[in-house]
This record gives structure tokens, C-alpha cells and sequence, in this order.
């Protein structure tokens, strides 16, 4: 059928590629390709590795974490020609996986990769230099993802990012921020922001609405303000709880292209990766920028 560039992350989840991955291999050159191996050995290698070599093959497969795939599609984007994306989770919560319905089960993910069809997805673009697949944010709980140790992800899963994501709710910071895009204006001091193109986050479905399309051309964004007394954290509970479409102090709407100002630099987190310290961000939806290897 063609060449084919094979990424794996070893170190993602539990390591779990390293028992499965000759069956994996066997099952791509029985479904006739020619099969290339990398083994990332530092952070960017993957993104480094697919842009270097993408061209030259005609599939491009990740297997590791969420942010193995972000990376892997940070570089084939960068390609005049990207090649079709295939993906075999390995990660502690792979919700982009969750959103295409690709299976956990990496016999089963492989079998996706040689008998699914290509889709194609969005992808966001991040002040107009890094790319992300499916969120990214700032504020409560976001820094649990890139300073929760490998080893504690892979030994507990999303539950590390429970157990993490508790110890700040007793110092939650707000960030003064200015929000504008074609649907809305917000202003004001906000402890959470999300942008999304995914039905799970952290492992979890119910922080994004059901009505998720992943080639729409448009964000879900999801915006919490700074609760000053306890009843109104009590009132932001339930509009989360009860997906509400709007609040006082919970905003959800859709985008394709928003900007935020902040008045200090604020940390962000793309695809469960540090993303920098900003104080002025423009985020951008490329429409079924990548082509993805999907079940049928």
C-alpha cells in the first residue's frame, strides 16, 4: 500500500507499547507497508521527526499519549502535503482517541489504522506559531497536567490529575482578562479558560456538551469567573453540574477565532504540555486541517 513512519513514544502510559508493539508491526506489513520506526527520545522529537521525514511517506502513525499526538501533528502540519495521520493510544487519558472512537485496545487501534478511513479534523492554531488538537487553557487545575510526574500518570491514570488538581483549590488565582470574538466580549477577573475540539478532557466528558463536532470549523470555549463568596461557587457548581448554557459566572459559547489580553503573563496548557507564559494570546481554527485514520 505504501511507506509509513511509525512513532512511538515508549515512556507513554505504563509503557504498555513495549509488550505489543512486534504484533502492531506485524499487523501494518500484513496489511501491506513498507514500515519505518522511531522511538522519540526527548520532548519535540516527535513533532521534529514528522516534519523531517513526513514528506517522505505516505501515513504518519503516533502511538503514545495526547501529547505524543500533538506533537506528531505539529509537524505534519507544517508540510506542504501532509500525509494521513494514523493514531494507537498509549497515554493516561487519550480523550482526543475518546472523541474519534479510535480503541484503547492497541491490536484493535492498529486494525483502525489499515482498515479505517481517513477523516478530516480541526486543529487550532496558538498565537500563530504552535498548533494544539484538542484544548487548550489557562487557569484552575491546567497546571496539574504538565507538572504531574510521568511516573504518577502512568501509576494512577486521570486520577493523578484528581489527586494534583485538589491541592490547588485551596489557592485558586484569578487573572484579569479582556475576551473578544465575533460571538462575544467578556471582561473581568477569571479563575479557568478552556478551548476545546473534544468531548473529554482530563479523562472526564462532562466539562464539554454533548454537541461536539470535530470538523465544524469552530471552538467550544468554556470561561469561569472568580467566585467571591461561597454561595457563588456554589452557583458555578451547579451551571457546570447542569450544563446551563449561560451564567453569570459560567460562559460556554462557540468560535472559530478569539483573542484574550491579560494584564500579567499567564501560563497555558495545549494538549496537557506547558504552552508558555502569555499575556496576549489569538487562537485559530483550521478547518479539517489534518486527515485522521477513523473507524468506520
Amino acid at each position: 500500500m505504501g511507506k509509513m513512519l511509525f512513532i512511538v513514544n515508549p515512556r507513554a502510559g505504563k509503557g504498555q507499547i513495549r509488550s505489543h508493539f512486534l504484533d502492531i508491526v506485524d499487523i501494518f506489513i500484513k496489511g501491506g507497508w513498507e514500515v519505518e520506526v522511531h522511538t522519540t527520545q526527548e520532548p519535540m522529537d516527535a513533532m521534529n521527526t514528522a516534519r523531517e521525514r513526513g514528506e517522505k511517506v505516505d501515513m504518519v502513525v503516533c502511538s503514545g499519549g495526547d501529547g505524543t499526538l500533538s506533537e506528531t501533528i505539529s509537524g505534519i502540519v507544517q508540510l506542504k502535503k501532509p500525509p494521513v495521520l494514523g493514531y494507537i493510544p498509549a497515554g493516561s487519558t487519550n480523550d482526543f482517541a475518546s472523541s474519534l472512537r479510535i480503541p484503547s485496545n492497541m491490536a484493535m487501534a492498529a486494525g483502525n489504522v489499515v482498515d479505517g478511513r481517513p477523516f478530516a479534523v480541526d486543529i487550532g492554531q496558538f498565537c500563530g506559531k504552535r498548533n494544539f488538537v484538542y484544548v487548550a487553557a489557562f487557569g484552575m487545575f491546567t497546571e496539574v497536567s504538565y507538572m504531574t510526574p510521568q511516573e504518577k500518570k502512568n501509576l494512577l491514570g486521570h486520577q493523578a490529575y484528581m489527586l494534583e488538581g485538589m491541592k490547588s483549590l485551596t489557592n485558586i488565582k484569578s487573572y484579569a482578562m479582556t475576551l473578544k470574538s465575533e460571538e462575544m466580549t467578556l471582561e473581568g477577573d477569571f479563575v479557568f479558560g478552556m478551548v476545546t475540539n473534544t468531548v473529554s478532557v482530563g479523562g472526564f466528558k462532562g466539562l464539554v456538551k454533548r454537541d461536539v463536532a470535530l470538523d465544524d470549523g469552530l471552538f467550544e470555549v468554556l470561561m469561569i469567573r472568580m467566585p467571591r463568596t461561597a454561595l457563588e461557587l456554589k452557583d458555578i457548581l451547579s451551571s457546570m453540574i447542569l450544563k446551563e448554557e449561560q451564567s453569570e459566572y459560567v460562559y460556554r459559547f462557540k468560535t472559530s477565532r478569539l483573542s484574550l489580553c491579560f494584564q500579567e503573563p499567564v501560563d497555558w496548557v495545549l494538549d496537557g504540555e506547558f504552552g508558555g507564559s502569555r499575556t496576549e494570546v489569538e487562537i485559530e481554527n483550521l478547518t479539517r486541517k489534518i486527515c485522521i485514520v477513523t473507524p468506520e
